[in-house]
């Protein structure tokens, strides 16, 4: 079992890893047939990617999915408590139009989205993505942390409103805490979501809005394919979200596991 599972992780890595190997390839190396297993590895492509438009394009993405988060987190979390903890009478009703928010294919809805952007005068803002960004993300994130919510002893609650907790305390010092692995999990999720999305950031910017993804399709010429140059661009645009997923991997498997053992 264990040469399976290297077999399939291998596998699983290995469009990544070629990747990487590609980003430090001259463009004659990258072309060759077959291809190159041992090379001089180089740094003109990543020299040559940062040189260019890439830093404006990282900072939208960065400021996008980071305002995003924080805001799906904060309409999010008070909205998982409700339907959880507290829930009333068409608590269903809500979790069912939540999720069938995510039922719309979004091709159907970007010229409403378009027209409305230029309205409004959001179009080829970071606005506009940070509200589709937080829209998207905000009943996955609510179903999410709902179930969280849900393994919260209720003694605990109890507890806590005997010794006379108001909501704010309660939230902040006893619920929270428990619940924080499955947050982090939430929070990693959307940024992942957020910071790879590129249906609605090709369509609704250009040239002051642009994301990472944006970015990378400026490497699509016709002339053709540039590989090494668009393998260090599109390493460049992993590598935060492989750190972030790296330092918060424990709270990830934490949060995803909440209620898997009893």
């Amino acid at each position: 079992m264990t040469v399976v599972t290297w077999i399939i992780a291998i596998l699983f890595v290995f469009p990544l890893l070629w990747m990487i190997l590609t980003a430090f390839k001259q463009e004659s190396d990258a072309y060759t047939d077959p291809p190159k297993l041992f090379f001089k590895p180089t740094f003109d492509q990543i020299a040559g990617v940062l040189k260019g438009d890439f830093l404006p394009y990282l900072g939208n993405s960065v400021f996008v999915t980071i305002v995003s988060t924080l805001l799906v987190l904060l309409l999010g979390i008070p909205a998982a408590y409700a339907l959880s903890l507290a829930p009333v009478k068409g608590t269903r009703n809500a979790l069912s139009f939540f999720l069938s928010t995510k039922m719309l294919p979004i091709v159907a809805a970007i010229i409403p989205l378009y027209i409305i952007s230029q309205n409004t005068d959001l179009l080829d803002t970071v606005w506009a993505l940070i509200i589709l960004y937080t829209s998207m993300n905000l009943p996955l994130a609510i179903w999410m942390m709902r179930s969280f919510f849900m393994e919260v002893p209720g003694e605990m609650i109890e507890a806590a409103r005997i010794d006379g907790a108001n909501l704010p305390t309660l939230l902040r010092k006893i619920i929270m805490p428990v619940v924080a692995p499955g947050v982090a999990a939430t929070a990693l999720i959307c940024v992942i979501f957020s910071w790879t999305e590129f249906f609605y950031a090709v369509n609704l910017t250009a040239a002051r809005a642009g994301t990472v993804p944006v970015f990378l399709v400026g490497f699509i010429t016709s002339e053709g394919l540039y590989w090494a140059q668009l393998s260090a661009a599109a390493l460049l645009a992993s590598l935060p979200v492989m750190i972030v997923g790296w330092f918060a991997q424990n709270h990830l498997v934490r949060g995803l596991s909440m209620g898997a053992v009893k």
